[in-house]
């Protein structure tokens, strides 16, 4: 009996999600935008440790913390900031690491549309995509936390799975769109190397509180178009 009734559950949560899919699809494919539907990852550690850089296969352990030097800068820590996961790695192989471990969707094109559902769920908790255009990757990283007890909110950011030097070149914009509302962030992107948590902290990203989240949600899904440009003429680099 629990084995049919996890079954039908897990039929049920299939069918709501291709129902969201479906709903995204009818709503931007006329603006001849590509939708990805992201589904939530709640909070595998504790959050006291989301900072610390995970340990090195080495016999000897290193710890480090965000606002640490680190002795190689090109190495960086998993880019799933609320993932259990004790990789680290250098840029080169941030992507492949993404993929193969996590699953995580690479869309290609510079505007699309990121539909992170089940806003409803209690923080902390991250939807993540990458995404491939002008030769690179990027990482849009949407997140729910309490600024205190009770009052949770949403930072939205864009990182480049590069350098910071190589951040500077690019411009995103972050777009939200409903009911006669529009929501616009424009900035550069941050270097994966940098830690989600220190963005949110510096403020360097998209806000938003519950209240006005809601004022832009749709069933339970909230919709932002992402948009990237280069803002300097550099040579193009093939894809990590």
């Amino acid at each position: 009996m629990l084995f049919f009734t996890q079954c039908f559950g897990a039929v049920l949560d299939l069918i709501h999600f291709r129902f969201q899919h479906y709903q995204a699809k009818r709503v931007f494919s006329s603006a001849g935008q590509l939708v990805c539907v992201v589904t939530p990852t709640q909070n595998s550690k504790n959050a006291s440790n989301r900072c610390a850089v995970p340990e090195d296969s080495a016999p000897q352990i290193r710890h480090h913390h965000c606002h640490e030097a680190v002795h190689d800068p090109q190495l960086t820590s998993c880019s799933c900031p609320l993932y259990a996961c004790k990789w680290e790695g250098h840029l080169e192989v941030v992507v492949a690491h993404l993929t193969q471990t996590h699953t995580i969707n690479i869309l290609h094109g510079t505007e699309i549309v990121f539909l992170a559902t089940d806003m409803h769920l209690p923080a902390p908790v991250d939807w993540i995509i990458a995404h491939s255009c002008l030769g690179h990757h990027f990482l849009l990283v949407l997140r729910k936390q309490e600024k205190y007890q009770g009052y949770p909110q949403f930072f939205a950011t864009m990182m480049l799975i590069g350098t910071p030097a190589q951040a500077e070149n690019f411009n995103y914009k972050l777009e939200l769109n409903r009911n006669r509302r529009r929501l616009t962030w424009e900035s550069s992107p941050r270097s994966v190397l940098d830690c989600v948590d220190s963005i949110i902290t510096d403020g360097d990203c998209l806000v938003l509180n519950a209240s006005v989240a809601q004022l832009f949600a749709d069933n339970g899904s909230l919709a932002i178009g992402i948009a990237i440009t280069a803002s300097k003429l550099c040579a193009t680099q093939p894809e990590m």
